[in-house]
């Protein structure tokens, strides 16, 4: 495939995927950092947050269409986000997501990372995704 028709491809490929990036983690092995935070909030490498590393996959991809599942202490992670991750625009498509855990389909948090996509069925379909990419939001790690 030529670069010209790979890049092409690539393009549509993103603008037709939305990442779920699953971020309502407590992180029990990591006692006191995760007391008051989720363990996608806790501090990395000064100003940054563990969940800046996913978001920052999607973004160097080519993916602008995220939603983050959140559950456990999720403030902090919330603020983070509106705060360092408002550079999308609506009038593209371009969007970042809080998705708090709100008991749609019964009356209990998440299960688990199924049941937190599950539960999430009803957001995934109004964005129509041709591709939906599920991510752990605790994972520091570089995708492309």
């Amino acid at each position: 495939m030529e670069p010209d028709l790979n890049y092409r491809f690539v393009s549509r490929l993103t603008r037709q995927t939305f990442a779920l990036v699953l971020a309502g983690g407590r992180g029990s092995r990591l006692h006191e950092l995760t007391a008051w935070r989720a363990k996608p909030a806790v501090p990395f490498g000064g100003k940054f947050r563990i969940i800046d590393f996913p978001l920052s996959n999607c973004v160097n991809s080519g993916i602008r269409r995220i939603g983050i599942a959140t559950q456990y202490k999720a403030h902090s992670l919330i603020r983070h986000v509106h705060r360092g991750w408002s550079t999308f625009n609506d009038e593209l498509g371009e969007c970042i997501e809080i998705l708090p855990a709100s008991q749609r389909t019964g009356g209990e948090w998440y299960k688990g990372t199924i049941d937190a996509v599950y539960q999430n069925l009803d957001i995934l379909r109004t964005h129509s995704p041709e591709y939906v990419l599920i991510l752990s939001g605790d994972h520091i790690y570089k995708m492309d």
